[in-house]
């Protein structure tokens, strides 16, 4: 347990975004889990419509640093060729 009130005081703020981490951390996975699925099934047009959902969720978590921004780019960019390549 922290000793020091500095230290006490990170550890609230660090709960409190792990909190949030979590959140977008799920909502990623779920949204291209949800993607990958409908290619495996191949239902390309419930994919698609599903892609703005993902770019959402990504774009999201690279703005609050939970992911960079290159790492956003690259997981929209594979997950359209997998649809593309689908289709």
């Amino acid at each position: 347990m922290p000793i020091t009130q500095s230290a006490k005081k990170a550890l609230r703020g660090s709960k409190r975004k792990r909190i949030f981490n979590v959140r977008r951390k799920e909502a990623i996975s779920e949204a291209i889990k949800e993607i990958k699925k409908l290619v495996a099934e191949k239902k390309i047009t419930e994919a698609k419509a599903m892609l703005p959902s993902a770019y959402k969720a990504l774009d999201k978590a690279a703005k609050t640093g939970y992911i960079k921004k290159n790492n956003a780019s690259r997981k929209k960019s594979r997950i359209s060729a997998l649809i593309k390549k689908a289709a």
